[in-house]
């Protein structure tokens, strides 16, 4: 077999339809668009201001985008409350890491927030990006402690 010998298999090209070219095409005239109308016109799409008597797309967006603005640099929390910490064992370290591994964080890059919901029995060294005054409490209560992590 030669280069010149290649064909490509039967029905897997097919010839473009040109319209527009005469009655005997087949699709002469008007072209398969039909008979007047705006999808027998150039550019039926239309333009994103023009739609038929609604209010158009670019005069609707302040009312979509609702009140104010979201914050462009708002920081989204990890929360875990202390209910959510029974897995771990008496003297354990309670980190991002050890949430992680736990699966507890919705999304491991996102800083982390202990909430004080529940309540903890035993001894933990937590390390968290921020803690509240209520979960701060029962820990030291139960005999553990409480690390600030910066950043």
């Amino acid at each position: 077999m030669k280069l010149h010998d290649l064909i490509p298999n039967e029905g897997s090209k097919k010839n473009k339809k040109r319209v527009g070219r005469g009655i005997s095409a087949g699709q002469g005239k008007t072209a398969g668009r039909g008979t007047k109308g705006a999808g027998a016109r150039s550019g039926e799409e239309g333009h994103l201001y023009r739609q038929g008597g609604n209010l158009p797309f670019f005069r609707r967006l302040p009312f979509i985008r609702g009140e104010g603005f979201t914050p462009p640099f708002q920081v989204t929390f990890n929360e875990v409350n202390l209910d959510q910490l029974s897995a771990f064992v008496a003297g354990a370290e309670v980190s991002p890491e050890a949430l992680t591994g736990v699966r507890l964080l919705r999304d491991p890059r996102n800083p982390v927030a202990i909430l004080g919901r529940g309540e903890v029995t035993v001894a933990l060294k937590v390390r968290a990006h921020r803690v509240s005054a209520g979960a701060r409490s029962k820990i030291e209560a139960a005999g553990g402690s409480v690390e600030i992590i910066e950043g």
